[in-house]
């Protein structure tokens, strides 16, 4: 399950988490962002080793989306001990995005493991 962070919890909920967090940046106009909030809920479930799901309204928080030069949306972070690892962006589509973090978890389980 998604947790909302804004720019105020971010530092807590993200750059300090003890485990690899992946961001979801969004907003209310994008469909892609709205279609792949369910995928990645169920991509959550299925692993092993947990993973910590954040989600970000780009719109409400503009100091975040402009620290990290959001240039399309939905913009995908992955961070691991308060750095970002990967960066997934420009999605062609659900089965894109899909193929891709799970590539992105399964590589994260394998290396932590």
């Amino acid at each position: 399950m998604f947790s909302n962070v804004n720019e105020e919890t971010f530092l807590e909920e993200v750059l300090q988490s003890s485990q690899p967090v992946l961001v979801h940046f969004w907003a209310p106009w994008c469909g892609l962002c709205r279609m792949i909030d369910p995928m990645l809920e169920q991509l959550q479930k299925s692993l092993d080793k947990p993973i910590k799901l954040v989600s970000i309204n780009a719109d409400d928080n503009f100091k975040l989306a402009n620290a990290y030069r959001l240039r399309s949306l939905p913009t995908l972070l992955f961070f691991k001990d308060g750095s970002i690892q990967k960066r997934l962006d420009n999605f062609q589509g659900r089965d894109g995005v899909f193929s891709t973090i799970q590539h992105l978890i399964q590589q994260n389980q394998r290396v932590s493991g």
